[in-house]
């Protein structure tokens, strides 16, 4: 019998959520993604301690003040390493703008083109790279002008069917609702609850969105993410695809049983809505607790993961000037 890991392969298109490059060789997945919590964990592992230092010693140079060479420094070291990720997976990899860009879209479309021309500026074309921002209003406009310049887009920090449906009417590209803090916030509400997998509420709006998603007929691709547990995983089995991290790649690997195909789709099609006004978005969103509590958590921790790796570099760039 074929592994659990072997058989959600020919259902779903695995993804490594991770930066480990040790990893990505031993799974072998379609694709990679990266957040600026993995970014610094990957810097921090040594791995990338080579790509670290001819950085900073690429910048330490460049006129301007020492914020501005964090700014180029941390800019190319995310590139420079989705660039080193590109050469183990045959797919794509994603490369996260800036959180703390996530409420205005100029600089997150700024921000955006020059990851874009420094990809290009590397030999790596648009067709490899996904470029995340956070579903934030904002966010998701700097996305609509994106993907109509050609640059694709991953929409991260999804936990409301509002951000999920404004992503799809703006031709996002591909989605990632975030299955275990949706899990995460449940149970911290409702203690009491035991959720199986297949009843976790994350597992539900995922299944939910991509529903919705076939019966309008939007082509965003729905990539599961932020898995707590394999039953997770195993329950969204057949979604376009699933990012998941290291570790439950191991337990998936090297489990075996049976997988069926899990994403149930209504044959009935149905003629697309009036896009969410700003509005309408905001007050949906609004409306969700948990989606409003998540978003802000996300959004907030990626920026701090952000400001580590500007701390490592700053201080690699003061004692190169020293």
């Amino acid at each position: 019998m074929s592994t659990l890991l072997a058989q959600l392969r020919t259902l779903s298109t695995v993804v490594a959520d991770t930066g480990d490059l040790d990893a990505i060789r031993r799974f072998a997945p379609q694709d990679a993604t990266t957040n600026p919590s993995l970014i610094l964990k990957a810097a921090q592992s040594g791995q990338y301690d080579a790509l670290v230092e001819q950085t900073v010693a690429a910048v330490k140079d460049l006129e301007g003040t020492l914020d501005e060479a964090i700014d180029e420094a941390s800019d190319r070291l995310v590139v420079a390493m989705g660039c080193l990720i590109l050469q183990h997976v045959p797919g794509r990899v994603s490369t996260e703008v800036n959180a703390r860009l996530s409420f205005d879209t100029q600089a997150s479309l700024t921000k955006a083109r020059k990851l874009v021309s420094l990809y290009q500026a590397c030999g790596i074309g648009r067709d490899r790279i996904l470029i995340k921002l956070a579903a934030t209003w904002e966010g998701i406009r700097a996305a609509q002008v994106l993907e109509r310049e050609g640059i694709q887009c991953n929409l991260t920090l999804i936990f409301s069917f509002a951000q999920a449906r404004a992503c799809a009417e703006a031709g996002v590209f591909l989605i990632s609702p975030f299955v275990g803090r949706i899990l995460d916030w449940h149970r911290k509400a409702n203690p009491e609850i035991d959720y199986p997998a297949a009843l976790e509420p994350g597992v539900l709006q995922v299944q939910e969105i991509h529903r919705y998603y076939r019966r309008h007929n939007y082509p965003t691709v729905v990539m599961g993410a932020s898995f707590r547990n394999s039953g997770e995983i195993l329950a969204l089995a057949g979604c376009d695809r699933l990012t998941i991290s290291p570790g439950l790649l191991e337990q998936l690997a090297v489990s075996e049983g049976v997988l069926t195909h899990s994403m149930v789709e209504s044959l009935e099609r149905a003629e697309r809505p009036e896009p969410l006004t700003e509005s309408q978005f905001r007050w949906q969103l609004n409306d969700d607790a948990m989606a409003t509590e998540k978003l802000a958590e996300g959004i907030r921790g990626f920026d701090a993961d952000q400001c580590k790796l500007e701390a490592l570099l700053r201080e690699k760039l003061e004692r190169s000037a020293s």
